[in-house]
């Protein structure tokens, strides 16, 4: 049972439940516009919007050792959620229950817990979550349940990354094997010629990175006429990325009678401006507790001028550093890096932007079957992989802002694992 509050905003109400806060309130009403792309401030060496680029970034001069703090691991008392519903308790086809049977889902995460209600209802929705938490299971079970229902209509979702965008498909076939949906992602990175074939056939699903989709639209090989939900995930990556105008030239080509889904880490002005230009009456939904969780442990290698490659590889000949994900500033620094550590005798892969999607694709196998050791990248891996068992993350170069640290090291502690982040410094 929820207990509503007095407090009111723009004339709706909130309410809260536990460690979870939702909030509903009245948006303007839908508006085009379009507006120049917020930048965050507050950390030297910040990323300025444009383009998905990884390589080639300036050297950082955040001092990580300033903020960073050695965590208190979760305690049994903080671990175990109770949720409100189960997964049979949702309003959804009996087929979808029993795939998440099959699939071992028993009980919901928060978000999961209390998004899908809202998504069923067909409301708009705000979900602010921190990142492991099972926010694409969250829009994805609902979605798929209402598509069951109608298979005229059409979803499109929108990420950051292609490799966000493939691993949402990847999530969506687990859901939706034997549900005869259709999807195609569209990313650049591959072979357009191959999304353009696949887009002359009727599929359900649209998932795309924005720069491709707005391609794909303006060449006349994507119609979003059939559209009736709109998923933008990691929206504020997609902020720090420069995307925002691209996905305000989407959502105008969408028809507006539609349900809209918005999930972010955190709210930036630019965010806000666009919830309130393309949601109705969105419900908000926070499950973020803090910035970073206490299933991560965090700590510092201070250099002092010793070889940091040297350092690295007495980690990961170490036995607890069984799944390793090194973070590096450049391309050609992290492809280097990997070599290094190869002739060392430890087996590790690298992936960065000058890779080919192939290339990235078996990189990412390699090291989700455990026949690697250490996956050595640039910020691309930052977001959207959701690769549960990582023991460690290690900031081999120091990250250029806070975002991108906090998003680094939540690729580690991911759902009921713990995990551990160390930092390179001096």
């Amino acid at each position: 049972m929820h207990t509503h509050t007095s407090g009111k905003r723009s004339g709706g109400h909130s309410y809260s439940n536990g460690n979870t806060r939702v909030r509903k309130f009245r948006s303007g009403p839908r508006r085009g516009g379009s507006s120049g792309a917020g930048k965050r401030s507050g950390f030297v060496g910040r990323r300025s919007g444009g383009g998905n680029r990884f390589g080639g970034r300036k050297k950082s001069t955040l001092d990580i050792s300033s903020f960073i703090n050695k965590a208190v691991v979760a305690t049994e008392t903080v671990a175990h959620f109770v949720p409100d519903n189960s997964f049979n308790d949702f309003n959804i086809d009996k087929q979808i229950k029993a795939t998440l049977v099959a699939r071992g889902y028993e009980h919901p995460t928060p978000i999961q817990d209390k998004a899908i209600p809202h998504v069923l209802r067909g409301e708009d929705v705000v979900g602010l979550a921190n990142t492991g938490t099972g926010k694409t299971a969250a829009f994805l079970i609902p979605i798929i349940n209402k598509i069951l229902h109608d298979k005229k209509q059409q979803v499109i979702i929108l990420a950051p990354t292609r490799e966000l965008a493939i691993q949402i498909e990847d999530e969506l076939k687990l859901f939706a094997s034997k549900l005869g949906m259709h999807s195609v992602v569209c990313v650049g990175g591959m072979r357009i010629g191959a999304q353009i074939q696949k887009l002359r056939n009727y599929n359900h699903f649209i998932i795309g990175t924005p720069g491709r989709t707005i391609d794909l639209i303006k060449r006349g090989n994507l119609k979003l006429s059939n559209v009736k939900t709109v998923v933008l995930d990691e929206a504020d990556r997609m902020l720090d990325m420069g995307f925002i105008n691209d996905i305000r030239y989407i959502l105008r080509e969408i028809p507006k009678e539609r349900q809209t889904l918005c999930f972010s880490a955190t709210l930036a002005p630019e965010i806000k401006r666009l919830i309130n230009d393309f949601l109705i009456e969105p419900v908000t939904i926070s499950v973020k507790t803090q910035d970073t969780p206490t299933s991560i442990e965090q700590d510092i290698v201070k250099v002092e001028g010793r070889d940091k490659t040297v350092l690295l590889a007495e980690l990961l000949q170490q036995n607890d550093f069984k799944k390793v994900l090194v973070f590096g500033r450049t391309k050609h620094g992290v492809g280097k890096l990997s070599q290094e550590l190869n002739r060392k005798g430890l087996k590790t892969e690298s992936i960065h932007g000058n890779k080919s999607h192939s290339q990235r694709q078996s990189a990412l196998k390699r090291f989700k079957e455990n026949r690697i050791i250490a996956l050595v990248a640039t910020d691309v891996a930052a977001r959207g992989l959701d690769i549960t068992d990582i023991t460690h993350v290690i900031n081999f170069d120091i990250p250029e802002t806070y975002d991108d640290y906090i998003h680094r090291i939540g690729r580690t502690g991911r759902g009921s694992h713990k995990g551990k982040a160390i930092t390179f410094v001096g």
